[in-house]
């Protein structure tokens, strides 16, 4: 086997090994189909059949003549197969032959022709033939029927063949023997030609390239039928002739493949994808569980539903409410009840020296609440009718610094004033004062005392 056929085979065997690998990475991705782990992938076969020199493609035979289907001899060949399924479309196949290859000189294929030995007709003896296959099935998907019975698969590979061809003087194998090398091979093992040795069997490379077709007959045995087209880069794979031919066999076989592993699991060469999907999305128990995930989808919704649920509009869940039925818009705690604030007094006469409840504004805010409209109002008619004076005293809660509050005590106060000038009363009969945090009529602890401590009182 010389240089070109190294390099060939090297070539063969990267694009083998990159298919399988590619194929293995892409089984190995999780899938609908649940992986190979729910399959049987590993089987073994026994072949036998026969061999015709070249090939379906044409070509010449060894002699220089044309070589057509079976117009040669035939040879017997048998073999062995292993293979390891890697997903329904691919699996690497290790695969050993043996037997013979027969050729001679057709008289109908034009005249005979003798080489320099005086040969007519060759036997090769090939002792055995391995080779490493990349398996292509072309069959499995299938939307007519649930099950395949029946798969057609493509197949490539490289190998290595020990063989020893034997020529002779007649057309029929039935002269004498004009070459034979026995015996007398050399020790290297890439050469390609004669030499003292004591090799039985010269090796050479060939890429094996075939089809067949595979029937189910059971869970374990199914029968393969196929035909491949072994090229060869030895030019004396019939022994000494053409120097420019380059040697090319066929093989025609049948056999029984065997499929390993348990019987409880389906095997992967005929499994078809599409019978597989529609059985797990049509699987029961994949509905009751879709069935249950929606029940607790309703019953979480239900949950929410009830939590978000606010009657009285208080702001408060139904939950959580322990006034259920406060009025709309009353100002309420955590706890959905209101909170209360003191009775405003308002006096008859502001000379009197009785004061009204305090003004009481929101969180961080010096805006008046329209609720304490109606006690300015109130206010300001008395002291227009009684052309009195008035004081307003700021305050505010603990929330935040002493300086921060002492300006929103003292914006507190100014807004009560602003008011009651608008409302008619002099400026400067009301005096506006802010005094921050001190004098706290209630704890700054509770959110309750908070709310009484952001006020502004009216004094005589």
């Amino acid at each position: 086997m010389n240089y070109s056929t190294i390099k060939k085979t090297a070539v063969a065997a990267s694009l083998v090994a990159a298919l399988g690998f590619a194929e293995s990475a892409q089984a190995q991705t999780p899938t609908v189909f649940g992986g190979r782990s729910q399959y049987r992938t590993w089987s073994i076969g026994v072949q036998g059949g026969i061999t015709t020199p070249g090939a379906i493609t044409g070509g010449s035979n060894p002699f220089g003549q044309k070589v057509g289907y079976f117009q040669n001899k035939v040879g017997e060949y048998y073999g062995i197969t292993v293979r390891k399924q890697f997903s329904h479309l691919f699996g690497l196949e290790l695969e050993g032959n043996r037997g013979k290859i027969k050729t001679f000189n057709h008289d109908v294929s034009g005249p005979a022709v003798e080489n320099s030995h005086g040969a007519t007709s060759a036997e090769v003896d090939v002792n055995w033939a391995a080779s490493l296959n990349g398996v292509f099935q072309l069959g499995t998907i299938d939307f007519l029927r649930r099950e395949n019975a029946v798969n057609f698969y493509a197949k490539v590979g490289m190998g290595v063949l020990a063989s020893n061809p034997v020529q002779y003087s007649g057309n029929d194998l039935d002269g004498s023997v004009v070459y034979d090398n026995k015996g007398k091979w050399g020790e290297e093992i890439f050469g390609d030609r004669e030499a003292d040795g004591s090799k039985d069997y010269k090796l050479s490379g060939f890429i094996p390239v075939g089809v067949g077709v595979k029937f189910k007959l059971s869970e374990v045995v199914a029968l393969n039928l196929g035909y491949t087209m072994n090229f060869t880069d030895d030019n004396r794979l019939y022994g000494p002739g053409r120097t420019d031919y380059k040697g090319k066999y066929s093989q025609v076989y049948g056999g029984l493949e065997f499929t390993l592993g348990s019987r409880d699991k389906e095997n992967l060469t005929f499994s078809n994808p599409v019978a597989t999907l529609y059985d797990e999305l049509k699987d029961p128990s994949l509905r009751n569980e879709v069935e249950a995930l929606k029940q607790r989808v309703s019953t979480l919704e239900g949950t929410v539903d009830q939590l978000s649920k606010d009657s009285d509009g208080d702001g408060v869940s139904d939950k959580f409410d322990k006034c259920p039925s406060t009025p709309a818009g009353t100002a309420v705690d955590g706890s959905g009840c209101p909170i209360k604030f003191p009775e405003p007094v308002v006096a008859n006469n502001a000379t009197s020296g009785e004061y009204f409840s305090p003004i009481q504004f929101e969180f961080d805010s010096s805006v008046l609440k329209t609720e304490s409209y109606s006690t300015l109002d109130k206010l300001a008619k008395e002291l227009r009718d009684a052309n009195a004076s008035i004081t307003l005293d700021g305050y505010a809660s603990e929330e935040g610094s002493d300086d921060y509050n002492m300006n929103l005590s003292t914006d507190r106060a100014n807004a009560v004033k602003q008011y009651l000038v608008n409302a008619g009363v002099s400026a400067s009969s009301v005096t506006a004062t802010g005094y921050g945090e001190a004098n706290p009529v209630a704890s700054n602890a509770t959110e309750e005392g908070r709310v009484q401590n952001r006020r502004v009182e009216i004094k005589k």
